[in-house]
């Protein structure tokens, strides 16, 4: 057989995987130290350790560049998996699941920072608070609000609303602890706090919209 029709060999496609790792880790550095207006494309590229022309083939713009970034850092914590309800599993332990991670991500020291940024420049430039919002806490919403549906059609719960059910689940795991680390008057909860605080939410939340005797 022809040596053309044999595929390529070497690294190929691994190779541009972690080229697009590389560069996604240093806009998630740059924005979150220089802001979003001082990171330029160049300034990613050098940091990231590959050319502009890279960093344009993975992303197209600086805009699309930052909506990757910020959905990477929740999908770090909250794989699409989370929010899988598959035969035989209880809602109880899905949802103690996603409290983990999210309670985890939101405590993070790059969330934090990357919340202060946006309250910081986002009443400058409205845009960018939306393309914020639905790259990352509209995501986790609607993946959460899927999720729900099916526990409410699974029986497993009773929910007329699952959108309003969705952000109370996350109002409830944020808590005050979390807004008092973000204006910088407190610390996160860890370790067997932070279990404990997960758990009780999970708890009340599954108590407050269980099928009534006879169902929904």
């Amino acid at each position: 057989m022809p040596n053309k029709l044999l595929p390529p060999s070497g690294p190929g496609r691994p190779k541009d995987l972690a080229k697009r790792q590389a560069i996604l880790d240093a806009a998630k550095t740059l924005f979150l130290r220089n802001g979003y207006d001082g990171s330029s494309m160049d300034a990613i590229a050098a940091e990231a350790g590959v050319s502009k022309l890279t960093v344009y083939s993975h992303f197209t713009d600086k805009e699309t560049l930052f909506s990757a970034a910020v959905k990477a850092k929740c999908e770090e914590q909250l794989p699409e998996l989370f929010f899988e309800l598959a035969d035989g599993v209880s809602i109880d332990s899905v949802l103690l699941n996603i409290g983990r991670g999210f309670h985890t991500l939101i405590n993070s020291r790059e969330s934090v920072e990357l919340h202060r940024v946006m309250v910081t420049q986002g009443s400058q430039d409205p845009k960018l608070s939306r393309m914020f919002y639905e790259a990352g806490p509209q995501q986790l919403l609607s993946e959460m609000e899927r999720l729900l549906s099916k526990a409410d059609a699974a029986g497993q719960l009773c929910i007329a609303d699952v959108h309003g059910a969705a952000d109370q689940f996350f109002c409830l795991i944020k808590g005050g602890a979390n807004f008092r680390l973000l204006i910088g008057c407190g610390e996160p909860l860890e370790g067997a706090a932070a279990e404990q605080h997960v758990q009780d939410v999970v708890a009340m939340f599954v108590r407050a919209y269980l099928p009534a005797q006879g169902g929904c």
